[in-house]
């Protein structure tokens, strides 16, 4: 037969106290209710659990096992009282954190790093795609996105505006010269983001149309990734649109006609409306809109 927790309680209230009226004046109770309480939990394990005399009460036995088993309880939960209080308004637990490939392989393992340091009881798993996981299939914590949320169920705060420039490697310029304006682009190999661009990054290839009227340009080389095409320029295979913050990671190439307006991605921290009140979402939230900004992200001339 299961032991009454709440017995368990007050027999420990009275073994501490050392006689029923000082347990019964500490837990509120009467006198007669507390000792109908603690023969009740008497019979239920077959042993008496106290010597009852004039003086007050003696401790058998079998209450001194008992009272041992219930002191240990009584320690682990106050320890575990104490560690809830103290961690109640201290951000906790795992994020899973969703953005595109080049964004999360570029930019943002670099500022999470930071963000680990500022709260070490929190474990960040990155799941980087660029087709969009469902936040509301719980495939997600939380996302990075790259355009404006359209459902209604998810909590969205923008972030930075995330613009796009031409470049191209020193060494692929040394060889074929740099382009002065537009028109001049039609004498260069053109890399782009494949064919199979999701919806929202459509205008990824925006420099497929500059310099003449008329259709987009095939280019030479596309590649289904940012990140892939960024290691192509780099290794001197032709110019790219590229984001401001590959352009700062990469180090290594030359903006081209800069006064070109180009794509322009306004960024959004997603959540779902479950997660309102998650105290570490908040935190990782509140650290990308204070990290996200032109200049953390390479956009020196936005």
């Amino acid at each position: 037969m299961p032991i009454d927790w709440d017995k368990l309680r007050l027999f420990h209230a009275v073994a501490s106290a050392g006689s029923f009226t000082e347990g019964a004046r500490r837990l509120k109770l009467s006198q007669p209710a507390l000792s109908r309480q603690v023969i009740a939990l008497e019979e239920a394990l077959g042993a008496k659990l106290f010597h009852r005399h004039a003086r007050g009460l003696a401790l058998t036995n079998e209450g001194e096992q008992l009272r041992s088993t219930t002191m240990r309880m009584a320690e682990e939960i106050e320890r575990t009282r104490s560690s809830i209080e103290a961690t109640r308004n201290r951000p906790t637990g795992e994020i899973k954190l969703t953005t595109t490939v080049s964004f999360g392989s570029s930019w943002l393992p670099v500022q999470l790093k930071e963000f680990l340091d500022l709260y070490p009881d929190i474990r960040v798993s990155l799941i980087l795609s660029d087709e969009e996981r469902d936040l509301a299939r719980a495939e997600a914590d939380c996302a990075i996105r790259f355009h404006k949320p359209h459902q209604a169920d998810l909590i969205q705060r923008p972030l930075a505006t995330i613009r796009h420039r031409l470049c191209a490697s020193p060494e692929y310029l040394e060889a074929l010269g740099e382009p002065q304006t537009p028109a001049d682009l039609l004498d260069h190999r053109m890399i782009a983001y494949g064919p199979e661009a999701p919806a929202y990054l459509r205008s990824i290839n925006w420099a497929l149309e500059l310099g003449h009227d008329g259709p987009p340009r095939e280019p030479a080389l596309s590649i289904n990734n940012s990140f892939g095409v960024l290691q192509a320029v780099e290794a001197g295979a032709g110019i790219a649109a590229l984001p401001s913050y590959l352009i700062r990671h990469s180090g290594k190439l030359k903006v081209l006609l800069p006064e070109l307006q180009g794509a322009v991605f306004q960024t959004y921290f997603v959540y779902s409306s479950e997660l309102r009140g998650s105290v570490r979402v908040a935190a990782l939230r509140d650290f990308l809109i204070e990290r996200m900004t032109p200049q953390n992200l390479g956009d020196l001339l936005g």
